[in-house]
C-alpha cells in the first residue's frame, strides 16, 4: 500500500488505509506510537491502554516518569529479553 503526503493546514500528514487501521484494531481518537530505527526505518504500532488497577497511592508525577523512562528506552529494554 502506498500513500502520498499532503497539507493538512500548517503540517504534513498522510491518511490510514482502512486495512491497516483494522490491523492495528485502531480507530479514530486513538494514539499511534513510531518508532524511528537506526537503519531508517519507521514503525508504528496502537499505543495501549495502561491498566492502572491496584496503582492507588502512587504519586502522578512518579507514574508520569515510569512512562518516559520505558518511552525513551523502550527497544533497548525490548533487546535485553534477547539476551
Amino acid at each position: 500500500m502506498e500513500r502520498k503526503i499532503t497539507k493538512v493546514g500548517n503540517s504534513l500528514g498522510i491518511t490510514l488505509p482502512s486495512e491497516v487501521l483494522k490491523h492495528l484494531n485502531a480507530d479514530q481518537g486513538d494514539e499511534i506510537k513510531f518508532v524511528l530505527e537506526s537503519d531508517g526505518k519507521v514503525t508504528f504500532k496502537k499505543s495501549q491502554n495502561l491498566n492502572f488497577d491496584g496503582l492507588e497511592g502512587i504519586d502522578q508525577e512518579f507514574l508520569d516518569g515510569v512512562k518516559d523512562l520505558f518511552d525513551k528506552y523502550d527497544y533497548t529494554l525490548k533487546n535485553l529479553v534477547d539476551r
